[in-house]
């Protein structure tokens, strides 16, 4: 064993320790990297995350994920410190939706519903009828009557999506995620001719194209489950890499093939540079010294969480 591997080891021992002291939980995103993602009480897709964060009984949470996610606990916990170990984490997608220009935006639709992607701002939040995550947003817009319009936001290849299974005329934002947008079509063929016999399974936030030919859309969750019960043998992957970890632990003797991006660039897959801001030093560092800690005023707090409560009891159903 060298030494690099002890201190891993001594690092881990570190950061469950500082858990245990100070009753923290760890909730991590399936894009984390893999030792954040093996250290974690738990990994799952942004509506899991929210489920465990609304039930969770620890006095800390440590979101291993981006600033929205981190939010999006606060919102739900606003007694609970909430720590993000790099609060430079941010989010493309949430990040095509300002305050001011969404605002400006829906005000020019006012008999309409606003169902907002969870992946987005609190402020953004605050200003809608309910969230949705990949996993339910059929199911969120489905809970309308045919007759009301709806404005969807802010991911547009989503919502093209959820408009197409639903057979809704949904008003979509501008929006979207770069790494979902990464994907080479070309290099994408490229591979699945060379693995005839594999399976393109896409997350629904995936440019259209892409969509079209995968044999399966889901949410990271979603896209776990159907791999794992599968019978086939080897998999194409449209979605941030990160999720390759979490697949492989469960389906060992299955092939992961990564989506090729559009990028050339050292594993020719498509990574969030986001997610991958968070490290086990400052995953150590924020539960040993308590910050950086993530607020949300409390005015907008208190707008932003209805449409989460909506969306979580909706879930339940």
């Amino acid at each position: 064993m060298n030494s690099e591997t002890i201190a891993d080891n001594d690092l881990v021992q570190e950061i469950l320790q500082l858990k245990a002291d100070k009753n923290a939980v760890i909730l991590a995103h399936y894009y984390q990297i893999p030792e954040i993602q093996d250290v974690a009480d738990y990994v799952g897709d942004s509506l899991g995350l929210s489920q465990e964060a609304a039930k969770t009984d620890a006095d800390i949470i440590v979101f291993a994920g981006v600033h929205f996610m981190a939010e999006t606990a606060k919102i739900i916990n606003p007694n609970k410190k909430v720590l993000l170990p790099d609060l430079d984490a941010g989010c493309s997608l949430a990040e095509s939706a300002p305050t001011e220009a969404f605002e400006n935006f829906i005000k020019q639709y006012p008999n309409h519903k606003v169902i907002t992607y969870i992946n987005c701002s609190a402020e953004v939040k605050a200003l809608s009828d309910i969230t949705c995550t990949s996993s339910n947003a059929i199911k969120v817009v489905n809970s309308y009557p045919k007759d009301q319009p709806i404005i969807f936001a802010p991911d547009k290849n989503l919502g093209k999506y959820v408009a197409k299974q639903t057979g809704r005329d949904l008003v979509l934002w501008d929006g979207a995620c770069v790494v979902h947008e990464a994907f080479s079509m070309e290099k994408l063929l490229s591979i699945y001719k060379e693995h005839p016999k594999a399976e393109i399974v896409a997350h629904p936030e995936s440019e259209s194209h892409i969509l079209k030919i995968a044999h399966y859309i889901g949410s990271t969750s979603q896209m776990l489950d159907y791999i794992n019960n599968s019978s086939k043998s080897t998999f194409i992957i449209a979605t941030e890499a990160g999720i390759l970890h979490q697949i492989q632990q469960q389906v060992g003797n299955k092939t992961l093939i990564p989506a090729p991006s559009k990028e050339d660039n050292t594993c020719s897959c498509s990574e969030c540079i986001y997610m991958k801001m968070n490290t086990m030093q400052k995953l150590r560092d924020c539960l040993k010294f308590g910050y950086p800690e993530v607020d949300v005023p409390e005015k907008i707090r208190i707008k932003a969480k209805l449409p989460i409560e909506r969306m979580l009891a909706l879930s339940k159903k």
